[in-house]
């Protein structure tokens, strides 16, 4: 996994504080995220706004589902989605799913764009 840590950033999600809201940028765009879980179907999504104009957030896209080795908005035909890839890998291969028991543990959301540096989360802890 450290191979890993050094190609893709990792979205630090505490999955014992969902839902859990925090800035992040994206590419050279600003935006809000917002990782949920559904307790009933073992499953989390993530929910992405814009800042609107007068410093609100906008519901970009909703509801998207953490699918393991699938990158978020795969299916999304949108034109002005982020740059970068997000998504939810376990390194050691062993998850065939992302459920709360694996997330934050061996499966994480990654930031596919190579750069290995974990500086664009803003989570709120400064």
């Amino acid at each position: 996994m450290e191979l890993a840590k050094e190609v893709y950033d990792i979205i630090p999600i505490d999955k014992e504080s969902l839902p859990e809201r925090f800035d992040i940028d994206l590419g050279d765009e600003p935006f809000t995220m917002q990782a949920n879980y559904n307790e009933t179907g073992d499953f989390f999504t993530i929910d992405l706004f814009k800042t609107g104009d007068e410093g609100e957030d906008v519901d970009f896209i909703m509801g998207e589902k953490l699918v393991l080795g699938r990158a978020l908005w795969a299916d999304v035909p949108r034109v002005d989605l982020p740059a970068p890839t997000l998504i939810p890998l376990d390194i050691g291969m062993k998850a065939k799913r992302v459920s709360f028991d694996n997330f934050g543990e061996s499966v994480f959301l990654y930031i596919a764009d190579g750069s290995g540096e974990d500086d664009n989360v803003d989570d709120g802890t400064d």
